[in-house]
């Protein structure tokens, strides 16, 4: 029968079709031409009125097959095109779980810290570098290379954390003058060498077994104690304001000669 054979090739035509669409927006076109009611079906059926009663039953029947059977396969492409949509959408948000995550930024910088970066700020621009060194040091560069041999004055009133006969903790930033040297060999040196010192002080309001230093070392040509006193007076007045008064008294320390203090007038009472 024509309109069997009609039917049959439609349907045919259609699913060969459904394995071309790539998008939502075809499938749906589609579907709406093949079963919408000016659709190809439809137009078939229009001839079944030179059908017989039985020929118009059984395909009838035929049709409504058919129909059903492109209805389930246009539901069949359009879950295969979301489930190929969710996989390319999952591909391209792939995230690398192993990855750091974002770190909040909490708290702000420690006083200790913020002065320790404003003074190096302030060398910097007056042409210094800064130098670093290990917190755990060897008696060697503590104090052997800085002519403090055993028995110096210098290393009672230091009181040391011994790690072993030859291992320390640091009880002077000095170590990375020595080793700047040694790394300079000879050349002008002009640093500053910040970083944390340890000694074996009881911890009260103004001592502490742990706490920070900031010393200098300039190397070179016609570098005399004038050197000293303008970076000192420079560094005070910038720290301490213009208006403080600054002075500088001779002191006595064992480790160094000659040796002075930096005394800063009171910055709330004006010095008085």
């Amino acid at each position: 029968m024509a309109i069997k054979e009609e039917l049959e090739a439609l349907r045919d035509k259609v699913k060969a079709n459904l394995k071309e669409i790539k998008n939502k927006i075809e499938l749906t076109n589609e579907k709406a031409n093949v079963l919408g009611k000016k659709g190809p079906f439809a137009q078939i059926m229009a001839n079944m009125r030179n059908l017989t009663v039985e020929e118009r039953k059984e395909v009838g029947m035929i049709s409504n097959q058919y129909k059903t059977e492109l209805s389930d396969a246009f539901d069949a492409k359009l879950a295969e095109l979301n489930d190929a949509e969710i996989n390319a959408r999952l591909l391209n948000e792939t995230v690398d779980v192993t990855l750091p995550g974002l770190k909040a930024n909490v708290g702000s910088i420690h006083p200790l810290n913020q002065t320790i970066m404003e003074l190096e700020d302030l060398f910097i621009g007056m042409g210094y570098e800064i130098a670093e060194g290990p917190e755990i040091e060897t008696d060697e560069y503590c104090f052997e290379k800085l002519n403090l041999p055993k028995g110096h004055p210098a290393r009672d009133m230091q009181d040391t954390f011994y790690i072993d006969p030859e291992h320390l903790l640091r009880s002077q930033t000095s170590p990375v003058q020595a080793r700047t040297m040694e790394k300079k060999g000879g050349a002008p040196i002009k640093i500053v060498c910040p970083g944390k010192v340890y000694r074996r002080d009881a911890d009260d309001a103004t001592h502490s077994h742990q706490f920070m230093q900031f010393e200098g070392l300039v190397l070179g040509e016609d570098i005399s104690l004038a050197n000293l006193k303008g970076a000192l007076l420079e560094i005070a007045k910038k720290m301490f304001g213009q208006s403080n008064k600054i002075r500088l008294r001779p002191s006595f320390f064992p480790f160094t000669e000659p040796s002075v203090e930096v005394d800063v007038s009171c910055s709330r009472c004006g010095g008085k």
